[in-house]
């Protein structure tokens, strides 16, 4: 399928029949603003919705990947909207049932960072720059304080927030919210390999995979298992591209998937 963009002021979106590609794009550092956000949603709702698609990246034009939210967007007659915006990037990056990928180029910072740690993925060029500097103009990252105790406990967690200390790729991979890291050269290498990787799958088993780790996240280890099991059982077991997949290795031969 021939590769298609959309038309957007302040994001780039390129796509085929596999992978989506967002890239910020407002110069010089891809500072999120709220029509930029809204372009940001829009694609991510239609790419919740796109049950064809294996693989999403978000990257930065440039040197940078995002150097946080307009400060401008913070004043008392922006903020109640920008926090709507801004917590609706979170909201549809959680309802994508495919493989979220950062590719974390150059400065991430404050609410780019937050953009950021939302994916599944997170891969950073050696150069890269993460860090919540909120505290230093007086405020909190609110989607940070959601999910760096997640990632890295809540004693980093506030370290990271109190500090607003600036942390290196290989520091923010040793603190967990990275997850691999490149020299500048094989960044892009890097982040093509892990796209190729995950396309190998099927589109339907790929979303399958991603469900079962969050199913049965805040459940008891018993209720754990049972919740997996039966969609082990019920569900995958069911599927027309498992069942390929069992004569695809017997037959020795690639598998040929449905998305059924």
């Amino acid at each position: 399928m021939a590769e298609s963009e959309a038309e957007y002021e302040f994001i780039t979106l390129e796509k085929d029949d596999q992978v989506a590609r967002i890239t910020l794009n407002r110069p010089k550092h891809n500072v999120l603003n709220i029509p930029m956000m809204n372009e940001l949603n829009k694609e991510l709702a239609a790419i919740a919705a796109d049950e064809s698609l294996k693989c999403v990246v978000i990257t930065g034009e440039g040197r940078s990947f995002c150097a946080g939210v307009e400060v401008s967007d913070h004043a008392p007659d922006n903020v109640d909207e920008m926090v709507a915006v801004f917590n609706k990037i979170f909201e549809l990056i959680n309802m994508i049932d495919i493989p979220v990928i950062a590719a974390v180029n150059g400065a991430c910072l404050g609410g780019g960072m937050e953009v950021a740690i939302a994916c599944d993925i997170v891969i950073a060029s050696k150069r890269a720059i993460f860090g919540q500097p909120e505290i230093k103009l007086g405020f909190f990252p609110p989607y940070a304080a959601l999910r760096l105790p997640e990632l890295v406990g809540p004693a980093r967690a506030i370290e990271i927030v109190t500090t607003g200390k600036n942390y290196t790729a290989k520091e923010s991979r040793k603190l967990g919210f990275v997850s691999q890291v490149a020299s500048e050269d094989e960044f892009s290498d890097l982040v093509e390999k892990n796209i190729k990787e995950i396309c190998h799958s099927s589109p339907l088993i790929i979303r399958m995979n991603k469900r079962a780790v969050k199913r049965h996240m805040g459940t008891s280890f018993s209720q754990g298992v049972d919740l997996i099991s039966n969609y082990f059982l019920k569900t995958l077991m069911k599927t027309e591209d498992t069942l390929e997949g069992i004569a695809s290795f017997e037959e020795k031969r690639r598998p040929v998937w449905k998305n059924k």
